[in-house]
Order: C-alpha cells, then structure tokens, then sequence
C-alpha cells in the first residue's frame, strides 16, 4: 500500500480530473484482495452505493495499533477504499481518532469532484474506520 504522503504528493502532480480518476482507479487495483470469508454483512460499510468491506485487526498494543483492509466492487470506489487505509490504517487508536479526513478529501479535490453518493460512502467508510478505533480502545 502506497504512503499517503505519496498519494497527496502525486494528486498534486496531476493536472487534470481524468487523470486523477485514472489514479485512483489505479489505487484500488493494488489493494490486496479481502479473503472471501470477510466479505460479509458484519465487515461490509453501510451507506454506500457500492459494495464496501473493511476488516481491522488491532495489535493488543496500548494504545492498539490497528490495520486495516479493505475492498469494493466498483473501481472509483475501491481506490477511495485504498486512499482511506492509506491515512488511518497502522496508525495507533488515539491517532486514528484525531486524524481529519475530510481536510484530506478537501486537499485531494475529491470533495468536489465525487458524486454526492461517492462522498457519503467515502463519510461512510471514516465513520466506521474511526468507530473500530474507539472499540479498539475500549477493549484494550
């Protein structure tokens, strides 16, 4: 999985919108595929048009460490899958609870050039990523 570093250095080097929508297309394509056994009614991300896993698995640590993963059955949308895992996952629970994902979409242009059903299943995914964080948390 790319840095996001990387991801906000290279959307910036891309003028156009096709050519950031070829990106993340090409961001989804590198996600590693979820195992078949975690694409189920438990792990799938309500609120979004298109079909959307997301698995966490937290490290016990304290705070906990957490690692997502995460897949779609729609291209555009799996890439979103893969910028979000890019900035919270790996990253401690507290961490993961302070990060702003939306200035990050806002940074990216992704806010404005989403379809309204794109952006509430990009909201969709942070809100459950940030609600594994506070379980996590509270299991610890």
């Amino acid at each position: 999985m790319r840095r996001i570093d990387d991801i906000i250095a290279d959307f910036e080097l891309l003028d156009d919108w096709e050519d950031r929508y070829r990106y993340v297309i090409e961001l989804g394509r590198e996600l590693p595929p979820l195992d078949d056994a975690d694409l189920n009614e438990a792990t799938k991300v309500p609120g979004c048009v298109s079909q959307v896993w997301l698995t966490s698995r937290a490290d016990g640590g304290s705070p906990p460490r957490i690692t997502f993963s995460g897949q779609s059955d729609a291209h555009i949308v799996r890439g979103l899958v893969a910028i979000a895992l890019s900035f919270y996952s790996g990253r401690t629970a507290p961490e993961i609870l302070e990060q702003d994902a939306e200035a990050l979409f806002e940074r990216l242009g992704l806010r404005e050039n989403l379809t309204p059903q794109r952006s509430n299943g990009l909201r969709s995914m942070v809100a459950r990523i940030r609600n594994d964080a506070r379980a996590a948390l509270e299991t610890a």
